[in-house]
């Protein structure tokens, strides 16, 4: 059975998913697209059984006949939770436009519902088999219709995707020109999901209308994905490594400075990393069996994420030098005047080829400037939610009152 599959059934797989998360960031350098269906599979085993000892309804039996089937075909599943929102300051059924959050349009004689709506960001939705849809808020009573949980295949009638766009992404196209990609071998892609009355069948609904169980559907669901974001260790590891190669490239490795800046990447990069650990070793059970990470800690690690990449990338560029941002095109190298002055004067420390020089540049510049920034940087920010949304997970967990109590007996203060 597929990893992205399973699910966690004690801390010890949450620490293991952990491992391979950071493992495949480590191989890609760049968003590898598998968490968000592994994460969702999670939230969804948990609340589909909440939902069904309150109702009675048969949503966890559902799931769980679904979760089998891409067991045995092993299939990809994509998350789909970011709506476009519209006007952030007003619900999903205040909007000028329905459509702006994914909604149940129209439910059918047979139990099945009708979508419409469209999700935005999605990673990885376009190279999957299935993708599960849910609502990206707790919602109220009003906005029951958008309440919905479900499964659909990628090919389903009605869906439309929208491919965006990445900095340098022609590069990719251009036949011929691996060095100038920076990363050749591994890269990501995001759509805008439309839905234009798309059926979903019955038997694949595992919510509709329950509106009182979406808020604890998007705090496991963000609580798993926000550890998750472990990954960015491994492209962190990527970095590190891109950047002691660039310093010695350049004859700097040995000055006590650099040492110290590639120190500080190694700090910051271990601290996401062990944050992460921390969530999935403080794993607990839900009422279904399966593991939860500890929320506060996995908030605690997407938030080191909207930050560390940042630093780690400044960084890394300080320890690249100009030539990040001035190297000349693969095609110059090879011009007939052109190519023999570069490879003169583009020499650094003996040994060091010109070609290995231009290639982990354009690997930074991948990571830091390039197509793979989207996953390393911009995704760091705002992926698993923004970085606000952390901050109010914190304020509410972090038990101020109890740590109040702490320093006032300390203090010999007696109220």
């Amino acid at each position: 059975m597929s990893r992205f599959l399973h699910i966690a059934e004690s801390a010890e797989d949450l620490v293991l998913q952990s491992h391979m998360q950071r493992e495949l960031g480590r191989r890609t350098g760049t968003c590898f697209q598998r968490c968000v269906g592994m994460d969702a599979a999670n939230a969804m085993w948990s609340t589909t059984f909440d939902i069904d000892q309150k109702h009675g309804s048969s949503y966890h039996q559902r799931f769980q006949d679904f979760l089998k089937t891409m067991q045995k075909q092993n299939c990809v599943i994509g998350g789909a939770m970011t709506d476009v929102k519209g006007d952030r300051m007003l619900t999903p059924s205040q909007q000028e436009d329905p459509d702006l959050f994914v909604h149940i349009h129209r439910r059918l004689p047979n139990g099945g519902i009708v979508l419409r709506g469209a999700k935005a960001h999605q990673t990885g939705t376009l190279n999957s088999h299935w993708m599960i849809v849910m609502p990206g808020a707790a919602l109220k009573e009003a906005d029951k219709d958008y309440a919905v949980c479900c499964a659909i295949p990628i090919d389903a009638p009605g869906i439309t995707y929208i491919y965006g766009r990445q900095s340098c992404d022609l590069r990719a196209m251009e036949v011929g020109n691996e060095i100038d990609q920076g990363n050749a071998k591994f890269g990501g892609q995001e759509t805008m999901v439309c839905f234009e009355d798309v059926e979903v069948p019955p038997e694949l609904v595992f919510m509709d209308g329950e509106v009182e169980f979406t808020g604890l559907l998007v705090e496991r669901f963000t609580a798993y994905h926000r550890r998750s974001y472990v990954c960015k260790a491994g492209l962190g590891d990527v970095m590190l490594g891109a950047a002691a190669t660039v310093s010695d490239y350049n004859g700097t490795s040995k000055a006590s400075h650099i040492k110290d800046k590639l120190v500080e990447i190694a700090f910051l990069n271990e601290t996401i990393a062990g944050t992460a650990l921390a969530a999935s070793y403080g794993g607990k059970p839900t009422p279904s069996g399966n593991f939860l990470p500890e929320i506060l800690m996995a908030n605690v690690c997407k938030q080191h994420v909207t930050r560390m990449p940042y630093e780690i990338a400044r960084l890394t560029q300080d320890l690249a030098g100009g030539f990040l941002v001035t190297l000349p095109g693969d095609k110059e190298f090879s011009h007939p005047v052109a190519g023999a002055l570069l490879e003169k004067y583009m020499k650094a420390k003996k040994g060091v080829t010109v070609e290995n020089r231009r290639r982990i540049l354009r690997l930074i510049e991948n990571m830091t400037m390039g197509r793979n920034a989207v996953g390393y940087l911009s995704e760091s920010m705002h992926g698993a939610g923004s970085p606000q949304a952390q901050r109010v997970l914190i304020a509410r967990l972090m038990d101020l009152e109890a740590k109040k109590k702490l320093a006032k007996h300390l203090a010999g203060i007696v109220e």
